[in-house]
């Protein structure tokens, strides 16, 4: 009786054991995850303050009229150019 409890208590010692060797493996992998996931958070935020900072430039009027002329050959209105129009006239 005694060497089948010794047994039972054995193989019950090695369930136990291999449980925790795979809840420790489990641990690190997903410790391993964790860190990269955090890692990618951190590229993220530095890429979102990047697009902001390069929004805010591009938007700017300065930047918006000097494109204008150079790049389409718009000039700015004036009286002179302008042409008004009236209702009644033929």
């Amino acid at each position: 009786m005694n060497g089948k409890l010794n047994l039972l208590l054995t193989a019950v010692l090695v369930g136990c054991a291999l449980s925790l060797v795979n809840a420790q493996y489990q641990a690190r992998n997903l410790f391993v995850a964790l860190g990269k996931l955090d890692s990618q958070a951190h590229q993220l935020d530095i890429d979102w303050a990047q697009l902001r900072i390069d929004q805010s430039t591009l938007g700017k009027n300065a930047r918006i009229e000097q494109i204008a002329r150079t790049d389409l050959n718009m000039a700015p209105l004036t009286p002179a150019r302008t042409q008004y129009l009236t209702e009644g006239q033929k």
